[in-house]
């Protein structure tokens, strides 16, 4: 399920640093003259419950085995193989580039580590991603560094059994602008062979939302 992770990146942080944990409605203004000086919004501290050694360990040994959701990522280790259309905007033609992407299962199959090479607007391009599904949250995590950026990607999302997809959710900022923006990526398995990831992110001239890119995947046998 990384294959998906990586693809989207090639656009997302070759628009923007990512991150977590910031507020969307801050925007940053562009003026000649020097910015306000940054403001923190200091989230309330949780109060710590106390809680006895059996139970500590009982949770622990849950959070730490893998199971099914973990299996369900191993099921997209190996190599496949990359057929990527991006739209640099809204209304702009397709560009389409070939990629190669291994995925595998680290950490006794508690993560999935995917490494990508392929190329973005005719310059070499790699990136890695580490994905997880995480016990205590119910939820898929994932994490994407690239060399088109200095910042981590951090996204996450659930699985839908029912449309055999996952949508994973971030937020980006453009460093151009200073404005953060929400990210999206669907990532379908179309069966044990073939996967197709899409991500969507902002029109650079309006902020729209819109799909700019899709990675079909083929399983190299």
């Amino acid at each position: 399920m990384k294959q998906r992770m990586i693809a989207f990146t090639v656009a997302a942080m070759a628009f923007g640093a990512c991150n977590s944990g910031t507020n969307p409605d801050e925007k940053a203004v562009t003026t000649d003259s020097a910015p306000p000086p940054a403001t923190t919004t200091v989230p309330e501290k949780k109060a710590w419950v106390a809680v006895d050694s059996a139970t500590e360990m009982k949770a622990w040994m849950e959070y730490s085995t893998p199971g099914e959701a973990q299996k369900k990522l191993a099921k997209s280790d190996g190599s496949w193989a990359g057929q990527t259309t991006m739209w640099m905007s809204k209304d702009a033609p397709p560009a389409t580039s070939s990629s190669m992407m291994v995925n595998k299962m680290i950490l006794g199959g508690r993560y999935q580590q995917s490494s990508f090479k392929g190329d973005f607007m005719g310059m070499p391009f790699e990136g890695m991603a580490i994905t997880a599904y995480d016990n205590y949250k119910k939820k898929y995590v994932s994490t994407w560094i690239d060399n088109m950026g200095t910042g981590i990607m951090k996204m996450e999302g659930d699985w839908d059994e029912a449309s055999k997809s996952m949508v994973l959710t971030g937020k980006c900022t453009n460093p151009a602008n200073g404005v953060e923006y929400d990210m999206k990526e669907v990532y379908k398995i179309v069966d044990e062979n073939n996967e197709v990831m899409e991500m969507y992110g902002p029109d650079s001239k309006t902020g729209e939302q819109y799909k700019t890119m899709e990675i079909k995947l083929t399983r190299k046998k």
